[in-house]
């Protein structure tokens, strides 16, 4: 049903036995904790809009700029040879074969306003394959992250979702939810900044509603990722995601059990990203595809 394959993760620890992947997940998190303590501490009262990106109320903040500089640069400093590609512009090729894939505030808007639903997303990638992946919460006191083949892990917060496990010195190690029907299903969505793509996505929610529990709109899609990942939401999608917006959350999601990909055959991407339980991941799909919701 999907192009990006569910691996066999770990079971008793979330320490990568990989020397590359255990220093590339240790830079990432530290990376991750310094730049959610920079945005959450030192939010200035009088934030405002530094310039806006496709459309008047796609923004980007004096914030966001600082915390890309600060993970670039703590990043650059211990892997010199590695790539960055980062939504704030950061851009560089690299040598060594690692590509960073860097959000610094998933969840801009809600930043600007005041509201909690905003993230850190941090990935490594090799050869086009995402080996690490970290989102940091910082008004949840949550870490998400996960390593190809070694599950999904959450460091602080209340507690998992239905799907988490407790284990004793690697965080809660995630799954998530049981299948159920389409009709029990708690779906998350996100809506894109240009006009003509928000309208044709409200039609697809319009349809989809019905059909469903009901819809949630976080506004962070490496949050919404990370929730079904933790049993909080039972599937996701969104249309127009970025490489940044979903290169972490994709990862830890998959790790956790969840099916991941656009549409049929094809892997997450800016066309269109799903993840969702095994059981629902199939029908969600071709509900998708039919409301022409890879489409403006």
């Amino acid at each position: 049903m999907t192009s990006d394959p569910t691996p066999t993760p770990a079971t008793t620890s979330a320490a990568p036995a990989d020397p590359l992947l255990a220093e590339l997940l240790g830079l990432a998190r530290e990376a991750g904790r310094r730049a959610g303590v920079l945005l959450r501490d030192g939010r200035p009262d009088d934030l405002a809009v530094a310039h806006t990106k496709t459309s008047a109320i796609d923004v980007v903040t004096e914030m966001d700029i600082a915390a890309e500089k600060l993970i670039t640069g703590f990043l650059a400093e211990h892997r010199p040879d590695d790539g960055f590609l980062g939504e704030e512009g950061a851009s560089s090729t690299g040598t060594s074969g690692v590509r960073w894939v860097v959000d610094p505030l998933d969840g801009t808007v809600n930043y600007l306003y005041g509201l909690p639903t905003w993230s850190v997303s941090i990935a490594a990638e090799r050869d086009g394959e995402t080996l690490v992946g970290v989102v940091e919460v910082p008004l949840r006191g949550e870490t998400f992250h996960a390593v190809r083949g070694g599950g999904a892990w959450l460091d602080g917060g209340a507690g998992g979702g239905a799907g988490a496990v407790a284990t004793d010195g690697a965080g809660r190690r995630l799954a998530v939810r049981p299948s159920p029907e389409l009709g029990q299903a708690l779906v998350g969505t996100g809506f894109g900044y240009l006009t003509d793509r928000r309208a044709h996505q409200a039609e697809v929610a319009h349809r989809l509603l019905p059909r469903v529990r009901d819809i949630r709109r976080g506004g962070s899609a490496a949050i919404d990722l990370c929730d079904v990942a933790a049993g909080r939401l039972d599937a996701y999608y969104e249309r127009g995601l970025n490489p940044w917006d979903l290169a972490a959350g994709v990862l830890i999601a998959r790790e956790a059990g969840a099916l991941t990909g656009g549409r049929a055959g094809e892997p997450a991407s800016g066309e269109l990203t799903l993840a969702a339980s095994p059981g629902l991941f199939g029908t969600l799909q071709g509900f998708l595809e039919e409301s022409g919701a890879w489409h403006d």
